[in-house]
């Protein structure tokens, strides 16, 4: 859960000099018809086809946060964008993966191992939704799909104890990779807020990179990058802005 939180302050000028269209990540929650989406994080499977068309019709290819950081370390980005899943939706299975397997898209799916085959409770208003279990995550994961850690339970990890944050970051890594038997490179903190402390813990755990909103403290480097939320309101004309954009508002995924 998290709000469209585009206009963000502006970056420093040596990111704004750099031409061209920007790499950047784009921010999805759950994909499903349902109509009651008070906090905007779901898009209909219809919209989601027409958002990663326009992609395609530009060239551009939707791919995991795992791919999108290896071609950077090659200098091969160009032309590629991170697509992340938030919160571990089973409508990722069901209505998200068809339309990825049209388009020839990978993903990456921050999951809660501890609310598996649960809902999703953190969020007081609107419908439950069921959220990934086992199965689901090994579906995903044997359909190309990265899977990463979006903690265990969905807390504003700036606001718990040492001892909390160490079992939402830590046992969250260790749970996915003995589902998985596999290594979890990624970390996305909930509701995007991190300070130097949760930061510093996710680095500690052994991850890779995790994502964000915003760049996040000074210093985060990968241990925050920065993702543009994408909703239903988000027709071609507002994603061609929000790519233009991404750099000048802090959401570009910078060479290093």
């Amino acid at each position: 859960m998290v709000a469209d939180v585009s206009a963000a302050p502006h970056t420093p000028a040596k990111r704004r000099s750099k031409r061209g269209p920007a790499v950047w990540v784009a921010m999805y929650h759950s994909v499903s018809d349902c109509p009651e989406d008070p906090y905007n994080v779901t898009v209909t499977p219809a919209c989601l086809d027409r958002q990663l068309g326009w992609m395609s019709d530009r060239g551009l290819r939707g791919v995991s946060m795992r791919e999108l950081l290896a071609a950077r370390a090659r200098g091969t980005e160009r032309g590629l964008v991170g697509l992340t899943f938030d919160d571990g939706y089973a409508d990722f299975i069901s209505c998200a993966l068809p339309v990825l397997y049209r388009w020839g898209f990978t993903a990456t799916v921050f999951v809660l191992p501890g609310r598996l085959g649960g809902e999703n409770g953190w969020e007081p208003l609107g419908p439950r939704k069921p959220l990934l279990d086992v199965a689901g995550i090994h579906r995903a994961a044997a359909a190309g799909m990265e899977i990463a850690s979006h903690g265990l339970t969905h807390l504003d990890l700036t606001k718990v104890t040492d001892e909390v944050l160490h079992s939402e970051v830590t046992d969250s890594r260790h749970l996915l990779a003995a589902i998985t038997g596999g290594d979890i490179d990624g970390f996305c903190y909930p509701y995007g807020y991190l300070d130097e402390r949760v930061a510093a813990a996710v680095r500690l755990a052994g991850y890779r990179y995790a994502c964000s909103i915003t760049p996040g403290p000074e210093g985060c480097g990968d241990f925050a990058l920065p993702r543009i939320h994408v909703g239903m309101a988000d027709t071609p004309a507002r994603l061609a802005l929000k790519r233009r954009l991404a750099r000048l508002y802090g959401r570009a995924v910078e060479a290093v």
